[in-house]
């Protein structure tokens, strides 16, 4: 019983925080703050890549330290496919995640077939080569990045006021963690968590451990390349320092601050990060500092994330 009412409340506050997320565009605008609508839909695109990357740490178990790659080449792929004339999102968006998706495809079949620290290593330095392949791209751009000359429309609608991308970006987060709920929920979801707690005796049950690590990584990718082209859309650039190693680096923080392997943990690590970062930045060009020991405290009093105080674990 305690248990459904557990899920009970946590369904009222998520609904709770997405009626609130509808309405901040409009007192943003009503207080003349309209510069946080940017700034919130850019905790909402960051929170959707560190919630793909929470697919493949905290459910698969799968520690990458290349995962920007995918985030960098979903925004490459919509920037490509402004440069070649589709402007329009239903086309670009799906496109970026099926190229970020295949991406981490190949990236994990390789990739997979190692253990720990191996893998660590060699996510890197696939993320390393893309990060030079683009730099060395100069009909995209090389160093500069590739510049969108505007944002996109979606179903015919432009997203170039800062609401409609808020709410496209809204949309595919709230779409977003609802699939991850389900796949956590299903067969899929309770097989990979299992993986994670031990694969020996997973394997041994006569489970596809290689192939459903290769899905959920794959997964975790497209979903990255979302966040991508969402994000070169809200910036007006797709630039190669998406790829970087420190961006994956980033996303893995949001990961820890939120709580590895909760389903909300992405989302609440993005915020906890951006709105720190965005409060201290006017205050002291250390606050990297005071990030610093944010995170000791995390590992220190809450190993198990900000996320943990408001749900269950999954699995």
């Amino acid at each position: 019983m305690a248990f459904y009412q557990a899920a009970r409340w946590q369904k009222a506050i998520s609904l709770a925080l997405l009626v609130a997320a509808l309405a901040l565009p409009s007192v943003l605008t009503a207080f003349g703050q309209e510069f946080y609508i940017g700034f919130a839909t850019r905790v909402l695109i960051f929170a959707l890549a560190a919630s793909s990357l929470n697919l493949v740490l905290g459910f698969g178990g799968m520690v990458s330290l290349g995962h920007a790659a995918f985030l960098g080449a979903g925004a490459y792929v919509a920037a490509i496919c402004q440069q070649a004339g589709i402007n329009e999102a239903l086309i670009a968006f799906p496109a970026a995640m099926l190229v970020a998706g295949l991406f981490a495809l190949g990236v994990g079949a390789i990739s997979l077939r190692t253990r720990g620290v191996y893998f660590i290593m060699i996510t890197l330095a696939f993320a390393q080569m893309a990060y030079y392949l683009f730099v060395s791209a100069r009909s995209w751009g090389g160093d500069d990045g590739l510049s969108l000359s505007s944002r996109m429309t979606l179903a015919g609608f432009s997203l170039s006021e800062d609401s409609a991308l808020f709410f496209a970006a809204l949309a595919a987060l709230t779409a977003t963690m609802v699939l991850f709920g389900r796949l956590a929920d299903a067969r899929f979801g309770r097989t990979l968590q299992a993986i994670r707690e031990n694969e020996t005796r997973t394997e041994a049950l006569g489970y596809p451990v290689f192939r459903y690590r290769l899905v959920a990584f794959a997964l975790g990718g497209a979903f990255a390349g979302l966040a991508g082209a969402l994000l070169a859309n809200l910036t007006g650039l797709a630039s190669p320092n998406l790829l970087q190693w420190t961006q994956s680096g980033t996303l893995l923080v949001m990961v820890i601050i939120g709580g590895v392997g909760y389903l909300y943990g992405g989302v609440v690590g993005a915020v906890v990060l951006l709105m720190l970062e965005e409060s201290l930045v006017g205050v002291t060009e250390h606050w990297h500092i005071v990030l610093g020991l944010l995170l000791l405290g995390v590992v220190l009093f809450a190993p198990k994330g900000v996320a943990a105080l408001f749900g269950k674990k999954h699995g």
